[in-house]
């Protein structure tokens, strides 16, 4: 009977969504520090070792909530893409430091230190944790990968990201 029982729970929560852990949200309030995250997709990407251009900055008036957090866009158009696949455009292991996360824990991400791989959007948190990053992307994303799903579950970093602040979004 137990056996059965267990069979009929499995079977149930297979329809089930899998837990998923916090988004990492900072003092603005906003994830991704109040920046957009489609418009990463319009940025001209840096080569490995150079400094990605800057993000850009939402607006308030253009917000979408998303995996229990607000994300702010610069268009109500690049709001409208994300409503339409966020998980596309929103950033891996929940906006927490891809390298981090190779590491096996959740520490914020930067949204100007970012890099986009195989069409996903990794954050960083640092400028020297850039460069230890793209020594191996390949095998850092291999690592976060097999780190995330013990660690996703746990809380979202309360930690601030160090020598940023954010000026998103914009009031507009």
């Amino acid at each position: 009977m137990k056996r059965v029982l267990f069979a009929a729970i499995a079977a149930a929560s297979f329809g089930l969504p899998a837990f998923a852990g916090d988004q990492y949200v900072d003092g603005t309030g906003f994830a991704v520090s109040g920046y957009d995250v489609v418009a990463y997709r319009d940025l001209a990407q840096a080569p490995v070792g150079s400094a990605q251009p800057a993000a850009v900055p939402g607006k308030a008036s253009y917000t979408a909530e998303y995996n229990g957090a607000k994300f702010a866009f610069s268009s109500a158009e690049n709001r409208d893409k994300f409503t339409a696949n966020p998980e596309y455009y929103a950033p891996q292991y929940d906006g927490h430091c891809a390298y981090g996360v190779s590491k096996g824990g959740k520490v914020p991400g930067n949204p100007n230190l970012w890099r986009i791989v195989d069409d996903k959007l990794y954050l960083n948190i640092t400028k020297n944790v850039v460069g230890f990053w793209e020594e191996d992307i390949p095998g850092n994303i291999n690592l976060a990968e097999g780190n995330w799903p013990g660690i996703e579950p746990d809380a979202a970093s309360d930690r601030v990201i160090p020598n940023f602040t954010s000026t998103a979004p914009n009031k507009g």
